[in-house]
């Protein structure tokens, strides 16, 4: 994988009472990915995932109680013949807003439903959901 070809992003779960993980769409796409996004020049992963939070959902996030669930890297969902390498935290549920900024749509998500949605984004279906349900 060449470094021209990877996009850095930060991602937040949030589950709700019945263990359901918030996802979204952005405009223009088909699939569903964590809420999060690019950093901001300068910007730690950590302060990406807050800022991110706050513009697309609302979400007003504590950094000191985000929690690394790792670093993964996968095919990215909407920009083709790219790699996403992403940096996940896990937060206490929050009050959201609802979608703004470049969100189109959110979904609630059960992770433990069998099939999973074909549309979910490849850094949440293949490396996420699994260590979730470790």
């Amino acid at each position: 994988m060449t470094q021209d070809r990877v996009i850095r992003v930060s991602a937040v779960v949030l589950r709700n009472d019945a263990g359901e993980v918030l996802t979204v769409r952005k405009k223009n796409t088909a699939r569903f990915m964590l809420p999060g996004g690019k950093p901001d020049p300068g910007e730690t992963p950590a302060e990406t995932a807050v800022r991110e939070c706050a513009e697309e959902l609302g979400a007003e996030l504590d950094p000191g109680s985000l929690r690394l669930i790792g670093v993964f890297d996968a095919d990215a969902a909407n920009e083709p013949g790219y790699r996403i390498e992403g940096t996940v935290y896990e937060h206490p549920l929050v009050e959201v807003a609802g979608a703004s900024a470049e969100i189109e749509e959110t979904r609630w998500l059960d992770p433990g439903v069998v099939p999973l949605p074909g549309d979910l984004a490849p850094l949440l279906e293949h490396h996420v959901l699994p260590t979730l349900a470790e």
